[in-house]
């Protein structure tokens, strides 16, 4: 059956108004929609970058949570370790006759202090208890000369050290440097044996590449002073 073109005119506008009716439903649902909905296209502008930083947060917040007793055994022995080991460095200065030797003594407290700052750090981070003195740390009496740690000298080496001078001084601060390094290398390899933070096995890695390194150059020290 033929139809005229004046008879298919209303249709035609009867059409169009019901498709315009259904897009504005359209435009309005998506208006009122939640702008944070990660289905819908193009609507991570805005409040995209506020959540990836709430992921990032989230993310950082669940890393610190991620340790185990041998890493908080690990940095409550080696800040004092290292404390002990930044206070020999120290004596260096006005006692050392060797220039290696006062270099060496620089690089020590160089590297370390930052250290003991980092693991203090992690450590409050975990909510677990710090110590800085080695005297205050339950277990910490099978080292050298009878104190706790592995490689810790005790009360009297510390006092020998102090009244050495020169030459003497320096053979002495070599050989007691490589105990206390020795002592140190083994804490940062039951670390990184038993240890659970990435960021902790890390600078036990790093003790143990840094330290093992020293050692060799105060052997070539003691070998020719």
């Amino acid at each position: 059956m033929f139809t005229s073109p004046r008879s298919s005119a209303p249709r035609r506008a009867l059409s169009a108004a019901a498709t315009a009716a259904v897009l504005a439903l359209t435009l309005a649902a998506c208006g009122s929609g939640d702008p944070k909905d990660s289905s819908m296209p193009g609507m991570h502008h805005g409040s995209g970058s506020a959540a990836a930083s709430s992921s990032a947060s989230s993310s950082s917040s669940s890393s610190s949570g991620r340790f185990n007793g041998a890493d908080v055994t690990f940095a409550q022995q080696m800040i004092p370790h290292h404390q002990q080991a930044v206070e020999m460095a120290e004596l260096a200065e006005g006692r050392a006759s060797d220039q290696d030797v006062k270099d060496l003594a620089a690089a020590i407290e160089k590297a370390q202090d930052p250290e003991i700052s980092t693991m203090r750090g992690w450590l409050k981070s975990w909510g677990r208890p710090g110590s800085s003195t080695a005297s205050g740390m339950p277990g910490m009496q099978h080292g050298a000369g009878g104190t706790d740690m592995a490689g810790m000298m005790s009360d009297e080496h510390m006092t020998a050290l102090k009244a050495a001078q020169g030459t003497a001084f320096d053979k002495m601060f070599a050989q007691m440097m490589i105990d206390h390094h020795e002592g140190a290398i083994t804490m940062a390899e039951d670390e990184q044996k038993s240890g659970r933070s990435a960021d902790a096995k890390k600078l036990a890695g790093t003790v143990i590449t840094n330290q093992t390194a020293e050692i060799a150059k105060m052997n070539r020290i003691l070998g020719r002073l």
